[in-house]
């Protein structure tokens, strides 16, 4: 386990601090890190007043500070006290509601976990293609502003580099904004690990996008 930014004296009382507040276990709770270089899927292992246990499905971000957002849309912002592989220790910046985080309360109707990309795509709908941007993508489908209008119920294939080829349909229309269901829907780990692919940290330079789908979409 690695203690990160600070003296072994600091390192020790952190820890003692988190440990401190008592403890709740959650069982998948999805969330996602909002990072300098992207947004990332996290599980949420467990909670207190003061800090939280993540895991993620790949190499923990190098951000000391970031922010924590749950599917209701709420942030936390949050310090990096330890990692150790892809799991991570951190501390609130300032004492949080426990109930209020673990009911996940929402004015709506809970969502899955979408992750921000603004990602080039090609969208085919009979024979013909849309030069796209991917505005968001969850497990079971994605926003896309597409470069003409669709309409609703459409099968479309989307393809966007560094993405398994996906095909859906269009759910919802809002002039170029469309909502696109998955056939298949991902797994968690899938688009953890694919959206990682996608926003590399800053250390680790982006894998050139080779193959038919980055002539395509060029």
């Amino acid at each position: 386990m690695r203690l990160l930014g600070r003296r072994p004296a600091d390192d020790a009382q952190s820890r003692i601090e988190l440990r401190n507040s008592p403890r709740f276990s959650l069982v998948m709770r999805t969330a996602k890190l909002l990072c300098e270089s992207g947004e990332y899927v996290c599980i949420v292992r467990d909670i207190s007043a003061t800090g939280t246990k993540i895991r993620l499905f790949h190499e923990v971000p190098p951000d000391e500070h970031l922010y924590l957002e749950l599917a209701n849309g709420r942030r936390y912002a949050m310090e990096r006290v330890w990692q150790d592989g892809d799991h991570a220790g951190y501390r609130f910046s300032c004492v949080i509601e426990i109930n209020e985080f673990i009911e996940e309360t929402s004015l709506y109707r809970r969502r899955p976990v979408r992750l921000r990309l603004q990602r080039p795509c090609l969208v085919t709908a009979d024979g013909r293609d849309w030069h796209s941007l991917v505005v968001n993508i969850s497990q079971q489908g994605a926003c896309i502003e597409a470069s003409g209008e669709l309409p609703v119920r459409q099968l479309v294939r989307v393809e966007v580099p560094g993405l398994p080829l996906r095909f859906g349909h269009i759910c919802w229309r809002k002039k170029h904004a469309h909502g696109v269901v998955f056939q298949n829907a991902l797994r968690l780990d899938e688009l953890a690990r694919h959206a990682f692919a996608l926003q590399p940290y800053p250390e680790m330079p982006a894998k050139p996008i080779e193959g038919e789908a980055a002539a395509r979409c060029a």
